[in-house]
């Protein structure tokens, strides 16, 4: 099948398919005589797998690991429960810093109790004084 067919059936663009290639999460496909890329079903299955765990929030080293695991040891699932294990962790600490960013926003909604014009705005003033811990959240760069 050709590259269109392929995104259609797995609910993503082109692109995604060329990104997951380039990442080496998908393997390249056979060229036809036209030059067009040719998936089979192992293309599916493991799209569908890369596209599983990016739904799970996985990042593409951890969906590598996991891939690595299912090529290189296969009769060895322990790679697959140490990577699962690490991404729980990994949701665990998000959970955590999350919930100190929704107690800083609830505190600073708090600053504000009504009807008022910007420059009076508690909230507004408590981001333009206020020296704020940062939550770390982790994938955010706070500059």
């Amino acid at each position: 099948m050709k590259i269109g067919e392929l995104a259609r059936l797995q609910g993503c663009t082109p692109e995604t398919i060329r990104f997951y290639e380039k990442a080496g999460l998908l393997p390249a496909p056979v060229r036809t005589e036209g030059n067009y890329r040719h998936y089979d079903e192992e293309h599916v299955q493991r799209l569908r797998f890369i596209r599983n765990c990016r739904i799970l929030d996985m990042s593409h080293d951890e969906i590598r690991s996991l891939l690595l695991a299912h090529d290189e040891t296969p009769d060895d699932c322990q790679p697959v429960n140490q990577s699962i294990d690490a991404h729980i962790e990994h949701v665990e600490t998000r959970i955590r810093e999350l919930s100190q960013l929704k107690a800083q926003l609830a505190s600073l909604r708090q600053r504000c109790s009504g009807p008022h014009d910007v420059k009076n705005c508690g909230i507004f003033q408590e981001l333009q004084t206020a020296e704020m811990d940062s939550p770390h959240i982790h994938g955010h760069t706070h500059l």
